[in-house]
């Protein structure tokens, strides 16, 4: 529901702009961190129920958490209720980030700018792959590898998720193709 919702404003919204750049704008905007952003603002860690042990290692702060009950609520309220009133919450509860989004504002991330390149390059698509999980959570730092298999090479990253590992790897990878064009 919320992904629609979402769409649906920036559809209407800016009807001029392009499907690339609508996808980004509602990416940008119903991703984890924004959504555990909107889920801390609203206060949902005060009322989330949890065992000790999420408890202790502070499960109540942790993004995917936060986000997933973010999600869990607006369903519930569309379950609920009805459309309309679902797409009144949501829309007033993203309302500061949907006056701020523009078509122009949003910019790709490494792993889809390095995918093009490879593409436009008539390349094979990088491949990633998680190496490692370290500490406890919330507190794990993900180690991964992205391997560009026409140019034999190996991009190691970390990152708290292993989204943004995979990000800090591709921007490696980017670095590297344009210094070795």
């Amino acid at each position: 529901m919320l992904g629609q919702v979402v769409a649906w404003w920036l559809y209407a919204n800016f009807p001029q702009a392009s499907e690339g750049q609508l996808t980004r704008m509602r990416a940008s905007l119903v991703r984890e961190d924004t959504l555990a952003a909107i889920a801390r603002d609203l206060g949902f860690s005060d009322f989330l129920i949890m065992g000790m042990g999420d408890l202790k290692s502070g499960g109540h702060r942790r993004a995917s958490i936060l986000a997933d009950a973010l999600e869990a609520v607006i369903g519930a309220i569309a379950l609920d209720s009805d459309r309309d009133a679902c797409e009144g919450v949501v829309l007033r509860w993203f309302e500061q980030r949907l006056a701020s989004v523009s078509p122009d504002a949003v910019s790709k991330d490494a792993k889809t700018r390095l995918q093009e390149v490879l593409q436009a390059r008539q390349q094979a698509l990088p491949s990633y792959g998680v190496d490692g999980i370290t500490g406890q959570s919330p507190h794990e730092v993900f180690q991964v590898h992205c391997r560009l298999e026409a140019d034999d090479q190996v991009f190691r990253a970390e990152g708290s998720s292993r989204r943004r590992a995979e990000q800090k790897a591709a921007q490696q990878a980017l670095r590297w193709l344009e210094d070795n064009a």
